[in-house]
């Protein structure tokens, strides 16, 4: 991996794990046409995903302060909540969904229907529920829309703030509410892979180059940190059918390549 390789994938974990366009669609289009080597973007990964999680922390900083005082207080058992419907879609269906982020077939398919249940979102977004208003079944929901994200080129923020405005929650509270729910799982992803990383069974650090991770980090970390804070503004604005036109007309086009132009295009298929 290369130092501009490591800098454009760091861009984009950053950008995409929190605006609605789907991280893991977006990282293994780019590492096939970057062609990077899988078992390196799998270490990089890791990486990325600690410098994603401190760009979470750091916005959301006083909301954790308040819940580690607090555990057992009701956003974060609702946290809790939210959590399980993904762990046990992980457990019994874990193997098949890794074998998809193998086959760029699912790439167009996942994005436009990412698109689709943006353009939905702001046609039903209007709700008013808070924190006191949500429910154990609203969490469970919103979970299991966590849990169909696990697909690469379905987003997580996409399906969560598109399943919370369906339920009726407030605009602001579902962005919210869809961020601290993305603590559990990115912790999770680096947890899971660094096992991977520390059995020897990825790319090894220096293979990659410490500085090509580092600059990795320091790009995911600065640009995630600026995802968080256009992606609140958009669902606040209701401004998310403009990332549906990208990620369909992404979709499409991939589609396409892979309908018409696979042969000249090694990468896509």
């Amino acid at each position: 991996m290369e130092l501009f390789d490591a800098i454009i994938l760091g861009v984009i974990q950053g950008l995409t794990e929190f605006l609605p366009v789907s991280s893991s669609g977006h990282l293994v289009f780019f590492q096939r046409l970057l062609g990077v080597d899988e078992a390196a973007v799998l270490t990089f990964s890791v990486a990325v995903h600690v410098a994603t999680l401190f760009a979470v922390i750091f916005v959301y900083w006083k909301k954790i302060l308040e819940m580690l005082k607090r555990p057992f207080s009701k956003l974060p058992m609702q946290i809790v909540v939210a959590t399980i419907p993904a762990v046990i879609l992980t457990l019994l269906f874990g193997d098949f969904i890794e074998s998809t982020y193998v086959n760029p077939v699912v790439l167009g398919p996942g994005f436009i229907f990412t698109g689709l249940a943006l353009i939905f979102s702001e046609k039903v977004g209007n709700g008013k529920k808070g924190l006191n208003e949500l429910k154990t079944s609203d969490s469970l929901l919103i979970g299991a829309a966590q849990g169909i994200a696990l697909f690469p080129a379905v987003s997580r923020s996409g399906m969560t703030i598109t399943t919370s405005l369906a339920l009726g929650l407030e605009r602001g509270f579902a962005a919210d509410f869809s961020f601290l729910m993305s603590i559990p799982p990115i912790l999770g992803a680096v947890l899971l892979d660094g096992v991977d990383v520390v059995k020897g069974n990825t790319a090894s650090i220096e293979s990659i180059g410490a500085l090509n991770l580092l600059a990795g980090m320091i790009a995911a970390g600065i640009t995630g940190f600026f995802a968080i804070k256009l992606m609140l503004a958009a669902v606040k604005k209701m401004k998310l059918k403009y990332f549906s036109y990208y990620v369909i007309t992404l979709g499409t086009i991939i589609i396409v390549a892979q309908l018409f132009f696979k042969d000249s295009l090694s990468w896509l298929k």
